[in-house]
């Protein structure tokens, strides 16, 4: 029982020491984090908004294209 202590003991430590340091060496605040994450995914939303337009053309011209061969 007392290895299991023990054990336990050193997990909790260093998780302790894992999360200051964490905390510490973290490169920026949790504001400009959120920031920094909501315009990458805005960013990342407007490109796949584009990609999906750009395809739904294609499809659509391609769509035409076969209505036309097959009348």
């Amino acid at each position: 029982m007392h290895k299991f202590f023990a054990f336990l003991s050193g997990v909790m430590s260093g998780a302790i020491v894992g999360a200051a340091v964490a905390l510490l060496l973290a490169p920026m605040s949790g504001e400009a984090l959120q920031a920094e994450i909501n315009a990458r995914f805005a960013e990342l939303k407007s490109e796949m908004e584009a990609a999906v337009t750009e395809q739904e053309k294609k499809l659509r011209a391609e769509f035409e294209r076969m209505k036309e061969s097959a009348a």
